[in-house]
């Protein structure tokens, strides 16, 4: 039978025909095996920016091993599907990635309530899912974790990003130490994420001796804030904590300048440069992100330089390096489950099963630094930086391995 494979790439649509599906694994000829690797994040919509940084880091990690037969025999594909940053699309892709067995692991997603829809039924299906973005502890840890009764609930879930608990108490740290501000008001955009950092922030803050004088709930998708901007100004704030994304965090802090000259600060969701696009306002905001800047690591020049080389017309954005290396730990796997087969490796569920298991083996140097996952499938890099808008651009003002 003659299937028609759709590989996309930047800025064109290729149609590849192909042999049998039995024939495709085997290269046809025998000598080369295609190995697919599903890339889920929103593509379009309003977090779209996040979403193709996403989409193409992974895609330029699977032609660089490609180019540098990473994995002799093995050629690797990746197959990029739009969540649009709903879980029930989300859900709808983990299905597609299941039922093509040449696809044996997936990176993604970007949004950690996307997350909890594919989480299960990837499990199910034995398929190994690295998420460049997840933050949410809960999805490594169990939805017990803040009581220290930690339990991972899937084991094919693993990350390159650090959770909200670390997060949120590293930004709660810095406000209170590092920028002098003791009276904080609170907002959430009631999602998993801004939910999750939020608390995570007041725990650390209000431990610190800071003051929480407000608290309030808005929905992503509103644009009028200036109910709870009235409520801010009234509450004597000397900083809003925001638990959300910049959709709706830059007409947030843009309407907040308005009335009050305070900043406002986010996590990694918050950290784009369409925050600073949408936000006149947005000199002195300040947000936290996972790792290190990347501009600022020997560790990832080469991938800044074959980023550009590429010729991809969308930044790599927050997540490009930890991208690349959620991609290449799925690439180290089938590495390390090719050898331990005699050069190849077996075909449909076999094949998910033998890179699951190789995943607690991977380890090696990544973009982001040294990349390994503990037993919660949880990175062991706990990097964490603070960034300050500054004359239109985001400017890292501190970097640390932080554990709360």
């Amino acid at each position: 039978m003659l299937i028609l494979t759709t590989v996309l790439t930047t800025g064109a649509l290729t149609l590849t025909a192909c042999g049998s599906r039995d024939d495709n694994k085997k290269g046809g000829n025998g000598d080369t095996q295609t190995v697919v690797i599903g890339v889920d994040s929103p593509i379009t919509g309003d977090l779209s920016a996040l979403g193709l940084g996403i989409k193409n880091s992974a895609d330029l990690a699977a032609k660089m091993a490609n180019k540098e037969n990473t994995v002799p025999g093995i050629k690797f594909e990746v197959k990029p599907l739009d969540d649009q940053a709903q879980p029930s699309v989300g859900q709808q892709n983990a299905q597609k990635f299941i039922d093509d067995d040449t696809v044996v692991g997936v990176v993604g997603p970007l949004n950690s309530g996307v997350s909890q829809s594919m989480q299960k039924p990837l499990n199910d299906a034995g398929l190994t899912q690295v998420s460049p973005a997840n933050t949410g502890t809960e999805l490594t840890q169990g939805e017990n974790w803040k009581t220290d009764d930690k339990q991972r609930p899937y084991k094919t879930y693993f990350r390159t990003a650090t959770t909200d608990q670390i997060q949120g108490a590293f930004a709660a740290k810095y406000l209170f130490n590092n920028a002098k501000v003791k009276q904080v008001y609170l907002i959430d955009d009631q999602k998993p994420y801004g939910a999750g950092l939020a608390a995570s922030f007041k725990a650390t803050f209000t431990k610190l001796g800071g003051k929480i004088v407000g608290t309030d709930h808005v929905n992503p998708d509103d644009r009028d804030f200036n109910a709870v901007v009235t409520k801010v100004k009234k509450s004597g704030a000397k900083a809003v904590y925001y638990g959300g994304e910049y959709p709706a965090g830059a007409p947030l802090s843009q309407q907040l300048k308005d009335s009050v000259q305070i900043p406002l600060m986010g996590g990694d969701g918050m950290y784009s440069a369409d925050f600073i696009k949408l936000n006149k306002k947005a000199q002195g905001d300040i947000a936290t992100s996972v790792g290190k800047p990347v501009e600022e690591l020997d560790s990832a020049k080469k991938f800044i330089a074959d980023y550009k080389a590429a010729g991809y017309k969308d930044a790599y954005e927050a997540y490009g390096g930890g991208t690349y290396d959620a991609t290449w730990s799925i690439i180290e796997a089938v590495k390390i489950a090719v050898a331990e087969n005699g050069g190849k490796l077996p075909s449909g569920d076999d094949a998910r099963a033998k890179v699951l298991a190789a995943m607690a083996k991977v380890k090696f140097e990544g973009v982001t630094g040294p990349v390994s996952f503990d037993e919660y499938g949880d990175t062991t890099n706990t990097m964490m930086t603070a960034y300050q808008v500054d004359s239109g651009k985001w400017t890292s003002k501190l970097s640390e391995a932080y554990k709360p």
